[in-house]
């Protein structure tokens, strides 16, 4: 239902005019129109105006991420990213989430890469093309979607403190998908880390 929703909502709109504000591109050749974007270090592909989906990979695509990357398209209203970097309870509604999105998501992150920090950038790299960050003591740059950077953040511990971090967002994130989104968007970033890393 969410999928048929979201597709619905985004035929009304020009794709010219989303891909702009997406960072996404639209192709047009042969009488034919399709929109392309890259989606967690894979490109995507959605044939216009049917709006199905097709990786260069040739995998399915789980429902879940077609819901996103429609969700994404749809709320992108500005050109430039803001440069202001917030947290996940500094988006509005994020305060219904915040505990589950600490538990499946934060504290897992935190777990795996505290005390093994050096691998989180070796890991980011080669699944997600993460370039290194300066926030905290080690830090990556993923972006997740053409303008949805997500920076991954630890500091490391010592005698008196523990290890901890934090996952940053650009503030404009919180006008283009909603608090559910973002938490599940970032899942699908710091599940596969952690598969890895351990």
């Amino acid at each position: 239902m969410a999928l048929e929703i979201a597709k619905k909502e985004l035929s009304k709109r020009n794709p010219l005019h989303f891909c702009r504000l997406s960072g996404a591109l639209c192709i047009q050749e042969g009488g034919s129109t399709s929109i392309r974007l890259m989606f967690l270090n894979r490109m995507i592909t959605i044939s216009w105006p049917d709006l199905l989906f097709c990786e260069d990979s040739n995998e399915e695509i789980p429902i879940k991420k077609k819901i996103l990357i429609l969700h994404y398209l749809n709320g992108s209203k500005i050109q430039d990213l803001t440069g202001e970097l917030i947290t996940y309870q500094d988006i509005p509604s994020a305060r219904f989430y915040l505990d589950a999105f600490n538990r499946r998501v934060k504290y897992p992150f935190i777990n795996t890469f505290g005390d093994q920090p050096d691998q989180l950038p070796l890991v980011a790299k080669e699944l997600f093309g993460a370039t290194i960050s300066s926030v905290g003591d080690i830090s990556v740059l993923i972006e997740a979607l053409p303008k949805i950077p997500i920076t991954l953040v630890i500091w490391k511990g010592d005698e008196e403190f523990s290890s901890d971090g934090t996952i940053l967002f650009d503030s404009s994130i919180k006008d283009m998908l909603s608090a559910e989104d973002i938490s599940e968007l970032t899942s699908m970033v710091v599940y596969p880390l952690i598969a890895k890393g351990r």
